[in-house]
């Protein structure tokens, strides 16, 4: 086993190999640099220490030049800008594993969604999130969302830009009324249920406080590849406690700028080391109740994005919340300790132990009996074949094992140089305001009086529509293209 995980390149190190009831420091557990762009899992039961080891990896890449994006759900990862507290139980980890631990913080940068919590504000414009995306999202059927990939479609011929949500409210409005719905005839056409089923979508969304989230400056995922001016790799750190209520949206988001990431890099190989390691947290959360679509297109990103620089490690409970597909794209596996109370539990087990490559230990009895910051290993060795499976005590992470707090995060976001780009909301014309552009009134005729009008009859009375109507394409003069999630591919 030793020799399985003596790499000769650079690569991180895990932890010592726990054998016959020991912790044996000369064997040590390690992972190649150069692997970590054929991506991972991170699972366990809650308690059993897996954020630890999402902090103990992002160090170590930090260290190595390696920027990192961390999603941090329950408030406990920003500690990894803060220098560790040496306390008994790290000296005792750390001796008995062979560590040479001294505490470190290391360089991050804070973002919030649409700047709910303390962070720089992130935020993505309707149209570059796309009608996937936003269909999981708004929890809408096959059918549902193949309305709403319509929409989006005539909105990118017609260069109608959907900012944020009020522009994709106008637009579904336009193509049900008597102007707009010809406009689909030709492609498919828009039922007056289906369009209101959207409507209250987003209605209900917007009550959620999700509106915020759309809108510009929107965030460029190129500034999660930028490194510290010592060399270290930046961890970017998205904060997320503050809208745990609404859970389907920020791992949605997450996939969004995974999305954007795959599409904007260009193709570098099998590099040494890679361009970014992205940290999927609460990954079950992206899979439930996902169309067959959606999880193809899951599937596809993450088997291409590899050959861009970008390692993906998804972390959650069981490696059963992900699918098998996306399993098998798994290559480094670091499984926590797993409960078997029930007997869903212990189908859960016996699935968990069948995932791994066959091993000298009693896996279903090992993995019960783990304790914190101990787990099952398998990593791809620096020729691309699995590892032998080892049973590791980890390291101790040398970062804050807890939250900085929320004045610290905020004063931390404050002084970013890219919170003045970030920071304040922009309402530019859009989609919205080019359907409340008055009509055109011939030279010499006053305009009726009248009350105020409703938005359908704004967008109906529209002079911008009529002239829309008249030729495709007008406005930006080009369709805009997008990739295998639909996301615009239009750059910023």
């Amino acid at each position: 086993m030793a020799e399985g995980y003596a790499f000769t390149g650079p690569a991180l190190d895990l932890g010592a190999l726990l054998w016959g009831g020991r912790c044996l420091p000369e064997a040590q557990i390690r992972i190649p640099l150069a692997m970590l762009n054929r991506h991972g899992l991170v699972a366990g039961a809650t308690g059993t220490g897996k954020t630890r080891t999402l902090q103990l990896i992002a160090e170590q890449l930090s260290a190595q030049g390696v920027p990192v994006f961390l999603a941090d759900v329950k408030g406990d990862v920003s500690g990894i800008s803060a220098p560790g507290e040496e306390n008994e139980k790290v000296r005792e980890r750390a001796a008995a594993v062979g560590q040479q631990w001294a505490a470190a913080g290391f360089p991050c940068e804070f973002y919030a969604l649409g700047g709910t919590g303390p962070g720089i504000p992130l935020r993505a414009t309707v149209t570059s999130f796309g009608p996937v995306l936003l269909s999981k999202v708004l929890g809408l059927n096959r059918t549902q969302e193949q309305s709403l990939e319509l929409i989006f479609h005539y909105a990118d011929r017609k260069g109608l830009e959907l900012v944020d949500l009020k522009d994709l409210r106008a637009v579904v409005a336009f193509l049900v009324s008597d102007v707009g719905r010809p406009e689909l005839k030709g492609i498919g056409g828009l039922s007056t249920v289906t369009a209101g089923v959207i409507l209250r979508a987003l209605t209900v969304f917007e009550q959620q406080g999700a509106g915020e989230f759309f809108g510009e400056p929107e965030f460029d995922t190129n500034e999660l590849l930028r490194r510290a001016p010592d060399g270290r790799g930046l961890v970017s750190v998205l904060e997320l406690a503050a809208v745990q209520r609404n859970p389907q949206l920020f791992s949605t988001f997450l996939m969004w700028l995974l999305a954007d990431l795959f599409h904007d890099l260009p193709e570098v190989g099998d590099l040494d080391r890679p361009k970014l390691v992205f940290f999927f947290d609460e990954a079950h959360l992206l899979f439930n109740g996902a169309s067959k679509a959606f999880l193809e297109s899951i599937t596809q990103t993450v088997r291409l994005i590899r050959s861009k620089g970008v390692g993906v490690f998804f972390v959650t409970q069981t490696p059963k919340d992900v699918p098998a597909d996306v399993l098998a794209q798994l290559g480094n596996r670091v499984q926590h300790a797993l409960r078997a109370f029930t007997p869903d539990d212990e189908k859960a087990l016996r699935a968990t132990v069948k995932t791994f490559p066959r091993s000298p230990y009693a896996l279903e009895e090992v993995l019960t009996g783990l304790g914190t910051g101990e787990a099952v290993v398998t990593v791809l060795s620096e020729r691309g074949a699995p590892t032998p499976v080892a049973a590791v005590r980890m390291r101790a992470p040398q970062s804050l094992m807890g939250p900085v707090a929320e004045t610290e995060l905020d004063r931390a976001a404050r002084s970013s140089p890219l919170y003045g780009r970030y920071a304040q909301a922009v309402d530019r014309e859009s989609a919205y305001e080019k359907l409340q552009a008055p009509a055109e009134v011939p030279a010499g005729t006053a305009p009726p009086e009248r009350a105020d009008p409703s938005l359908l009859e704004q967008v109906v009375g529209s002079g911008m529509f009529k002239s829309l109507t008249r030729s495709i394409g007008t406005q930006l003069g080009r369709e805009i293209s997008r990739s295998i999630f639909g996301t615009s591919r239009r750059r910023r």
